[in-house]
């Protein structure tokens, strides 16, 4: 499994209001398109909102994404939601085993 560790750096005092719209209407969006979420959180002053986009593995994340990213809802959806965004960053992780 692979993943993507999304931290969005949301303006000031838009953090309830940019939630309304990702849980409401993005987060069906991602599960329409298979991607799991591993997790999501806002740092204590909701500035920040962290979560994990999962994925079988690349090839399985370049395809899921793709169709995301073409999907009518989304370029709908997209110019309201990132109106709230001041920052995106997003790093490829993979996990790694523990030792015994």
């Amino acid at each position: 499994m692979i993943a993507q560790m999304r931290v969005y750096t949301i303006d000031r005092g838009q953090m309830d209001a940019w939630l309304e719209i990702f849980l409401g209407e993005a987060m069906p969006l991602i599960r329409k398109h298979g991607m799991g979420v591993d997790g999501m959180w806002t740092d204590l002053p909701r500035e920040r909102f962290i979560w994990f986009r999962t994925y079988e593995d690349e090839a399985d994340m370049e395809r899921k994404d793709a169709a995301f990213y073409s999907d009518p809802q989304w370029l709908e959806l997209m110019d309201r939601i990132r109106v709230h965004e001041a920052h995106r960053e997003i790093t490829i992780v993979q996990s790694v085993p523990p030792r015994a």
